[in-house]
């Protein structure tokens, strides 16, 4: 009998500390810090855009341009606008075609709906999205016959 006593009195023990020792261990706290670095964003590069297919006066064209991305994250863009501050009013006519005027032409700003994401650089190559903006671009009816044929670059900027 003495030895089943001994026997339960060491279990209930045992219990005991190791019930304390679970209760110290789920109620104990600390302190501590921690500190981290982020990555410095890189502006995308966005190529001057040239119509996809010839444009005429009255008419629309497509505008093609690839978007390469330097950073090391996946980057979202929500629009294209045209760059105004570039070429003339944001186009630019080949010096073949001086007789054609930059205000025949307009684009319209683009956002594909829910825009566009450019991958992230791999290793040591940019990210890169060709992007084709359908009917984007178009010529005023009143556009001067020195247009047919022009070389037009459009010259874009990401918008929010």
């Amino acid at each position: 009998m003495n030895r089943r006593l001994l026997v339960a009195a060491f279990v209930v023990v045992l219990t005991v500390t190791a019930a304390a020792v679970a209760h110290a261990y789920w109620r104990g706290s600390g302190n501590g810090s921690s500190s981290g670095t982020t990555s410095t964003t890189v502006a995308v590069a966005l190529s001057p855009a040239t119509p996809s297919a010839a444009l005429y006066p009255g008419g629309l064209a497509s505008v093609a341009l690839t978007v390469s991305n330097p950073s090391t994250f996946t980057v979202h863009i929500g629009s294209l606008l045209l760059d105004t501050g570039r070429g003339t009013a944001g186009f630019a006519i080949d010096a073949g075609h001086s007789g054609c005027a930059e205000s025949t032409l307009s684009f319209t700003t683009q956002t594909n709906g829910t825009g566009w994401t450019v991958p992230a650089k791999a290793g040591a190559v940019n990210g890169v999205l060709p992007i084709t903006l359908p009917g984007a671009l178009a010529m005023a009816v009143g556009a001067a016959n020195a247009c047919q044929g022009a070389n037009i670059t459009v010259y874009l900027v990401v918008g929010s």
